[in-house]
């Protein structure tokens, strides 16, 4: 009976543990959409991130197929952050996009492209009552898709980092309490670059211009040389120094490179190297919980586990 008993606690207590850290996730284009125009699609979403200690949107807010819901219909953002935010779920505003190939923002012809997409979302939050704003921004903007990133890697950082000055003295210029920063792979501190006239990683760089980072740290273990805390303890340690926050990015999609998600594994099994995670990152400051990439793929991973959910 004792041990019964023992058994009920752990169980309840789990999803508290959980919720015990920031956890954030990525949401994509068709299913952002699908939330902002079915009453029933956001209420069937909002019930799967409170069962999963989710209290973070990344919420598509640009163009897809033809329309933007942020410009023809705010309304509909406004309807659901505030429903969201009544669930005790923060919006941030994502941006960037495999449909708009956004990757080429960071070339220069195409800045004024990357500052129009940001100044959209400032726009409707200068617009909006507070309870209906966007609480941050994260931009997916990775140059390290473009096919030309093996012959120009070190041009396309530094396009990267200019564009990032942009977008934040445009967001410095709304004067609006809003958290912006980018998806940034844990390799970029392996990257020495001299920008603004100081040579430094391409990660610290990236801390000093945003307000925090979401670090894709994707890696299906926690521990060891090539672990997710091994990989983000020097980006932590910058971004405490200078007041900023990593949210570590961990992923759930199929990936030929095993190592790289816990797609082959079973939720039980993330759940053990987020805590172990946790645990290592608990006393530093610049430790923001984690955000899964992502959504669909982070729901059929659960469901092919568990059919009858």
């Amino acid at each position: 009976m004792r041990s019964l008993l023992a058994a009920l606690v752990l169980l309840l207590a789990a999803p508290c543990a959980r919720a015990a850290t920031d956890r954030a996730v990525w949401m994509w284009e068709k299913e952002s959409y699908a939330m902002l125009e079915s009453r029933s699609a956001a209420k069937d979403a909002i019930s799967f991130f409170k069962a999963r200690g989710i209290n973070t949107l990344y919420l598509y807010a640009d163009s897809f197929q033809g329309r933007n819901l942020l410009v023809q219909k705010p309304r509909l953002y406004r309807r659901l952050i505030r429903r969201l935010r009544g669930e005790g779920i923060r919006t941030y505003a994502l941006l960037g996009s495999a449909y708009l190939n956004t990757e080429e923002y960071v070339l220069p012809a195409r800045h004024p492209d990357a500052l129009a997409m940001l100044k959209r979302v400032l726009d409707y939050n200068a617009r909006e009552k507070e309870r209906d704003r966007f609480e941050g921004v994260n931009l997916d903007i990775e140059p390290h898709i473009l096919d030309q990133w093996k012959e120009r890697k070190t041009a396309l950082l530094l396009e990267f980092l200019s564009m990032s000055r942009k977008l934040m003295d445009l967001k410095k210029a709304y004067k609006l309490d809003l958290a912006v920063g980018p998806a940034v792979p844990f390799w970029l501190d392996g990257i020495t670059l001299e920008w603004e006239g100081r040579v430094k990683p391409v990660s610290e760089h990236a801390a000093d211009v945003y307000d925090y980072l979401a670090l894709m740290d994707y890696r299906d273990r926690a521990e060891g040389r090539d672990g997710i805390i091994a990989h983000a303890a020097s980006e932590l340690k910058y971004a405490a120094g200078i007041g900023r926050k990593v949210i570590i990015g961990v992923e759930t999609g199929k990936n030929e490179i095993e190592k790289v998600s816990f797609y082959h594994l079973k939720a039980g099994d993330m759940e053990r190297e987020l805590a172990l995670t946790e645990k290592a990152f608990a006393p530093e400051p610049a430790f923001g919980g984690f955000v899964i990439h992502h959504y669909r793929t982070y729901r059929n991973w659960l469901e092919s586990q568990n059919p009858e959910n």
